[in-house]
């Protein structure tokens, strides 16, 4: 599983002018079963999505395509866990790490 986290490198309002677009990708990944949860950091200088089911690599390769890096109005830090323990609710992304 990853943590995919954002910080805007740009003004609000440039990041503001790519809000739709990067909706629209978060909710094609959503659809795909790959995104599970995303929002706004708090105070407002990014965001955080968690991820699962692909590959560093396949993670990687998303955040690139997001429009907020395409225009050049955030960087990621992608961080990878074993989700060893989850709510009923994530369940079916707990993981078993090997001994």
């Amino acid at each position: 599983m990853f943590v995919m986290e954002l910080t805007y490198t740009a003004p609000i309002e440039a990041v503001e002018e790519q809000m739709d677009a990067h909706l629209a990708w978060l909710d094609g990944y959503y659809a795909a079963g790959v995104f599970l949860a995303s929002g706004r950091k708090v105070p407002r200088e990014g965001g955080v999505i968690l991820a699962g089911g692909l590959s560093r690599a396949e993670i990687e390769k998303i955040a690139a395509e997001d429009p907020f890096t395409l225009a050049g109005v955030c960087a990621y830090r992608i961080t990878e866990f074993i989700a060893t323990k989850t709510s009923a609710d994530l369940s079916t992304v707990r993981e078993n790490p090997a001994a």
